[in-house]
């Protein structure tokens, strides 16, 4: 059957939306039989720029079965490849992950079946097939392999979305349109909330009352913080119209990192130019906004930072979680309760409606793994024991549910009963619920095989998030290695790892307390620092296959890849100093060096370096090593803190660099020492340029296109200073044509923005008009704000120039919002925009001032679509809303 012969059921055709809505394709297939199959399908869906929804662990209906489902509801299109394997079934049920995907995708929803020619096939898999045949709402096609089911797959998809894509501009014109889609800044709940809704209503009144700047949720581990706050953020959105932003910081263990962290999730871009703390109250002024910071317990220290920050930016609220009490000014503290439990020795309600909130919890997580379990006379005792042994602890409670498909409650109740008391007393140490949670994490690990409980303890060396590959990875030479789906599917039914979908890829990740627990267990095997050095190893070899694509073509790619791995990344040099492996660790840094450039990560990565340099004098490290972590070190010094004490510490690197054998390091870290000299208020403009001048050449003789690029930048932007302006436009042309040459869009987009803009000042409006609009496309292709700002901008002074009063004002203020939320400060020197429109604002107010009152209220989108010419526009459809 060919797909544009697909009858769908329902009224009517479903609608699919056009690529720039980033269409989700739901991926069915069993894993090890059709490895090979499930690739080509990845890299067909993510050709076309859709989003694979694919399951590491294969299809399962227990306890995946919810996270399928809601995955499901959330895809448009069902693709199921099949072929000699019907797959598993899971005790007390009736049909294979497999089949019960099928089944519980919507009717709607169109569906693409590829059947692989086999000599034979399990016959539940041919009765399934027969089933689908039949079934007029799925085409169906065979394949001979892996190649050919990648085409099949590419265009049946192309052929599907064109179709669509007509009736989708014809369909229900009075339809409202499609919300422009984000990336969350408050996490999703991948389960129900259950017996907080008093908490939430009396957090939200402590919050709407302004009076207090930091309140902190305070609890044991396991009662329930992050998804209270969770909760709280997602009902007190119309309190802070400026904005929500969630800050993890489970995986941030040095104070330090507090600042960096907050500006990551803020989107602020760390270069250094400026201090963190400036930026973020910059980007903070004046705005209504609650920052939520999780697990703010394992950087306690850095509590008194916060007063800073709201003192700074007094229209921003803190919700902080955590276990231990911050004791800052301004801090008004809620003590987190476990859930109700049943009174007494009473049993559980049979009446849904008057059960207590851990009863409740209990009966929902047991349905997710048991469908169709409840309370029932037989069982309402134990339950009640269940969820009052557990001291109504939400995560203990979940652990304990997870059991129900392997035990009866009276079996839970009774073994709980026995162990969790030896269990509890052997860490008194510790006060009486967080105590209580551990010996539940202990009791669900204990009834585990060895190797499963090995494999927990290896996850804990994980960050936040984590991938199939990289467990792979770390098992090669652990003792559960060759069992990793199997034991990894095993540890998700048992709710000890969360499964995840982040922008189509299948990841994993434990909660806080999970790992903490996972990694006491490692250091006492005496395994930490083993497991530690194949984690580092891992990501080490990860880096080593993106770093080299960070200055030339597949920029974009590895920024995004290494984005989603950046938990990790940090976890890796952690690892590696703490190992003291410190030369290693300064390789990791160097070679992520433009990652960390383009997206701004600097002052973390000048913590870990100072922390390698105090370490150097028990493990000696070799002057290459020491000059990477010094020239980090000396990096936000350079613009901050200008001094001939910064440019001499970056001529000893230069020295180092050299003595190393590393050349092109060296030419690099001149071209700093250069940038250091212009900084100072007595500019020794020909030494600074001579330096930069050489960098340039040594770094094109040693073949390092990016580096030479942002070098010749930097000489365009000393010789505009002194007034050389063909001199400057010279540089800025040749880092551009460096740039485009080696598809480096991140400094096509710098030089391009000032080239555009030195061009501007001097009268050339077209030519000025053309690089603006083309670094614009550029910086939305990264995902560089600071780009898109000063591209809007640039368009912004020519519709100025051409006596457009209300586009040039509307994409000022627009721009001038993204300068704000992202903390970039304006540089005078470079500004071109406001003369023209300050004359605009004389000529005609009225003009200017709607542009202004428009402008406040466009997103980025609508800002970009406002500047640019509307072909333009069309291309960057994608890009905008994958943004």
């Amino acid at each position: 059957m060919r797909v544009h012969d697909v009858h769908m059921t329902g009224v009517g055709r479903p609608v699919i939306r056009t690529p720039d809505q980033r269409i989700r394709v739901f991926v069915s297939s069993t894993l090890r039989e059709l490895a090979a199959e499930r690739a080509a399908v990845r890299e067909a869906v993510e050709a076309m720029l859709l989003a694979p929804v694919m399951f590491e662990l294969g299809a399962r209906p227990h306890p995946p079965r919810e996270l399928y489902r809601s995955y499901l509801a959330q895809s448009d299109v069902f693709v199921g490849i099949y072929g000699a394997s019907y797959g598993w079934i899971a005790p007390d049920e009736g049909v294979s992950g497999l089949e019960d995907e099928y089944n519980l995708a919507p009717p709607g929803m169109p569906k693409l079946i590829y059947v692989k020619d086999v000599d034979t096939r399990d016959e539940r898999l041919r009765e399934l097939i027969a089933r689908i045949q039949s079934d007029d709402t799925a085409a169906y096609l065979h394949f001979a392999d892996a190649a050919e089911l990648g085409e099949r797959v590419a265009a049946d998809l192309a052929m599907l979305l064109a179709e669509r894509f007509d009736e989708s501009r014809t369909a229900d014109a009075g339809a409202p349109e499609l919300d422009e889609p984000t990336v969350p800044r408050i996490p999703v709940p991948y389960t129900t909330t259950i017996g907080r809704e008093r908490d939430i209503e009396n957090v939200r009144a402590l919050l709407a009352r302004g009076t207090d700047r930091v309140v902190s949720l305070i609890g044991p581990g396991g009662i329930g913080k992050s998804r209270l706050a969770i909760e709280v953020a997602r009902a007190t959105e119309d309190l802070f119209p400026d904005g929500t932003y969630f800050a993890l910081l489970e995986g941030v263990l040095e104070p330090g990192l507090l600042l960096p962290t907050l500006a990551y999730y803020l989107g602020i871009r760390d270069n250094g130019e400026a201090a963190l703390d400036e930026r973020i109250a910059h980007a903070l002024t004046d705005r209504k906004v609650l920052i939520v910071l999780d697990n703010f317990e394992q950087i306690i220290d850095a509590a008194p930072v916060l007063v800073r920050l709201y003192a700074a930016a007094p229209s921003a609220t803190f919700l902080v979680t955590s276990r231990s009490v911050l004791r800052i000014r301004g801090e008004r503290v809620y003590e987190v309760p476990s859930l109700s439990t049943p009174p007494g020795d009473q049993p559980a309600k049979l009446d849904r409606t008057t059960r207590s909130a851990a009863v409740a919890l209990f009966v929902d997580r047991a349905q997710a793994v048991k469908p169709g379990f409840d309370v029932t006379a037989e069982n309402a005792a134990d339950v009640a024991d269940i969820c009052r042994t557990l001291e109504g602890l939400p995560l203990a409670i979940e652990l304990a549910a997870a059991k129900v498909r392997l035990l009866p409650p009276a079996g839970i109740a009774e073994r709980l009963g026995r162990t969790l008391p030896l269990l509890t007393a052997t860490v008194r140490d510790m006060p009486e619920r967080h105590s209580t949670m551990r010996a539940t994490i202990d009791w669900s690990v204990s009834l585990l095989p060895d190797e499963q409980r090995g494999m927990l303890s290896d996850l804990g060396v994980f960050a936040t998030r984590f991938t199939f590959a990289a467990v792979e990875a770390l098992g090669a030479e652990r003792g559960w290695g060759d069992q990793a789906i199997d034991g990894l599917a095993a540890l998700v039914d048992s709710s000890l790892v969360k499964q995840i979908d982040i922008d189509g890829r299948a990841v994993f990740s434990l909660l806080a307390m999970v790992r903490e627990y996972a990694i006491d267990r490692l250091k006492a095997e005496g395994d930490a620092d083993v497991v530690r050095a194949a984690h580092a190893d891992y990501y080490a070899a990860l880096v080593a296959r993106l770093a080299p694509g960070l200055g030339g073509s597949s920029q974009v790619e590895a920024v995004v890849q290494l984005g989603l791995d950046l938990p990790n990344l940090r976890a890796a040099v952690r690892h590696l100093i703490y190992t003291d492996r410190l030369d290693d660790a300064g390789d990791f840094a160097w070679s992520l060096l433009i990652y960390w450039w383009i997206s701004g990560f600097f002052a973390e990565v000048r913590v870990w370096m100072l922390e390698l340099l105090e370490k150097q004098h028990e493990h000696p490290i070799t002057q290459r090593t020491r000059a990477i972590a010094w020239f980090f070190a000396l990096w936000g010094e350079m613009w901050q803190r200008p001094s001939e004490q910064v440019v001499a510490g970056l001529g000893e690197c230069v020295r180092l660099f050299t003595e190393a054998g590393d050349e092109d390091a060296a030419a690099m870290a001149l071209a700093a020492r250069a940038t250091a000299r212009v900084q100072l208020s007595d500019i020794d403009v020909d030494k600074a340029g001579a330096e930069l001048r050489d960098a340039v050449a040594r770094l094109r003789a040693g073949g390092n296109a990016w580096a030479e690029a942002i070098t010749e930048v930097s000489l365009g932007r000393l010789a505009w200073l002194r007034g050389s302006t063909d001199e400057a436009l010279a540089h800025f042309a040749r880092a551009s044509a460096v740039a485009d040459e080696h598809g480096d869009l991140f400094t096509a987009s710098v030089a391009g923005n000032l080239r555009s803009r030195l061009n501007f000042t001097l009268g050339h409006i077209d030519d000025a008009e053309e690089e603006f609009v083309r670094t614009l496309i550029l910086s939305v292709r990264l995902r560089y704000d600071e780009g898109v700002a000063y591209g809007l901008e640039g368009v912004c002074a020519v519709a100025a120039a051409r006596g457009e009063a209300f586009r040039a004002a509307a994409l000022a203020v627009a721009a001038g919002i993204i300068r704000q939320r992202i903390g970039i400060f304006d540089v005078e020197a470079f500004t071109v925009h406001t003369p023209y429109l300050e004359i605009l604002r004389g000529r005609d107010p009225e003009s200017v001032a709607a542009g202004e009152s428009e402008g406040a209220d466009l997103s980025m989108r609508e800002a970009v679509q406002l500047a640019l010419p509307p072909e333009a526009y069309a291309d960057l459809h994608g890009a905008l809303h994958r943004w």
